[in-house]
């Protein structure tokens, strides 16, 4: 393919700025790989994702996301891939032929860290025990389900695609393809549902073993069916008695929350997920997927590529549909919100290595968020309280400019 880049200029906010100091040591890099297609768009769903045709065109998104990834590879900086992560849409509907050879067009291109996470996002509708053998044998070596009920007036209601059974049965297909670490995607404050209906989610869910369990509250997103129909949902009451009760079943059996929506086993975090929390770097590839880059002068810049699939497809259009160098003064707000997602932050340090910015850039906001309640007083971690994690919006607009 030829697509140029040469058609997306470079996006400066505000006014000039004064350089920021040099990183020394660039930040752990990623690879997001976006596949837009999905059997059904679901009403909930603000991702860009895309209704499938019959035949997916895999050769040729698959060259589009090789020759995507060829015009990033100048900030790579001699960096390994730490995580690949392939998000939709619904990944696993491409083939083990087609992943196997992006992957390996991929690794010809970046060298793999040793230990590397590769995650593939898969739904119980489109698991098929062979692929999945298949998919593990290429290096995929851990799986994103998403689930998000198992209750069959609820599934039906989210538009989903599997039934309860296929929820269940697809944890097992799992292990028996040779995936000891996955994550299932659970939603809870769903239509019409009960505190009893969502531990009951919850307690088959941990009953399935899964290492890593991503539970979150439904919330309507503009964009979507669920925004221009709303459904009728839980009153905050509710929706607060399921927080509450579900977080300690969690902590019951084991598992940790340290992220805002993300509870884990002991050693099982999302390595991809904690990278973007910590203001690591990753490159995204494929129709609409976003990435974000340090230069060694101390530049930050975020990317995005073309949305629709067609326009990704096509030769005569660029993959990246624009970029933007962070400002000195946007710089605390888009490190905060990652970080203070995170239940013990991160330490101090890290702002001026990822940033190139002193920490006195933060002192006065930082005063105020201490004073507010919000975040901790604790001059060697940046930490949300626990009023901070349930305020959090509030919190980081302390930090805006």
């Amino acid at each position: 393919m030829t697509h140029d880049s040469s058609a997306s200029p470079l996006i400066y906010g505000g006014a000039a700025q004064s350089p920021r100091a040099a990183l020394p040591v660039l930040p752990p890099l990623a690879l997001y790989i976006h596949i837009p297609w999905c059997v059904r768009k679901c009403p909930y769903c603000d991702f860009n994702s895309h209704t499938a045709s019959p035949v997916l065109p895999e050769q040729e998104y698959v060259d589009a996301l090789l020759a995507d990834l060829d015009q990033d590879l100048h900030a790579v900086y001699g960096r390994e891939l730490s995580s690949i992560f392939f998000g939709g849409g619904t990944p696993s509907l491409f083939s083990a032929e087609a992943l196997g050879r992006l992957l390996e067009g991929v690794e010809q291109r970046i060298a793999f860290a040793s230990d590397i996470e590769i995650t593939l996002e898969a739904n119980p509708g489109t698991f098929e025990q062979d692929k999945f053998v298949a998919y593990r044998a290429l290096g995929i070596n851990r799986l994103s389900i998403g689930i998000q009920s198992f209750q069959e007036e609820k599934l039906k209601a989210l538009g989903r695609i599997h039934n309860g059974d296929e929820a269940v049965r697809a944890a097992g297909m799992a292990r028996q393809a040779g995936f000891d670490n996955f994550n299932m995607d659970l939603m809870h404050g769903l239509p019409d549902q009960s505190l009893d209906d969502a531990l009951s989610d919850l307690r088959q869910a941990i009953a399935l073993k899964p290492t890593h369990l991503s539970w979150y509250q439904l919330t309507l997103e503009p964009n979507t069916v669920f925004w221009n129909q709303p459904p009728v949902l839980p009153e905050d009451d509710t929706l607060w008695d399921i927080q509450e009760a579900g977080q300690a079943l969690l902590a019951e059996h084991g598992y940790v929350q340290y992220e805002v929506s993300a509870y884990a086993l002991p050693g099982r975090p999302a390595r991809h997920n904690l990278n973007y929390w910590s203001f690591g770097d990753f490159i995204g590839i494929g129709a609409g997927a976003h990435g974000k880059l340090s230069h060694p002068d101390g530049r930050i810049v975020r990317t995005w590529k073309t949305r629709l699939p067609k326009d990704y497809l096509n030769p005569a259009k660029s993959y990246k549909a624009g970029e933007k160098a962070l400002t000195n003064e946007e710089m605390p707000f888009e490190f905060l919100m990652n970080a203070l997602r995170l239940t013990e932050g991160v330490d101090s340090r890290l702002y001026p290595a990822r940033t190139g910015l002193s920490l006195d850039s933060l002192a006065e906001a930082r005063r105020e968020a201490e004073q507010s309640g919000l975040l901790q007083v604790e001059p060697s971690r940046l930490v949300a309280t626990e009023r901070g994690q349930l305020f959090l919006n509030d919190l980081l607009q302390k930090f805006l400019s």
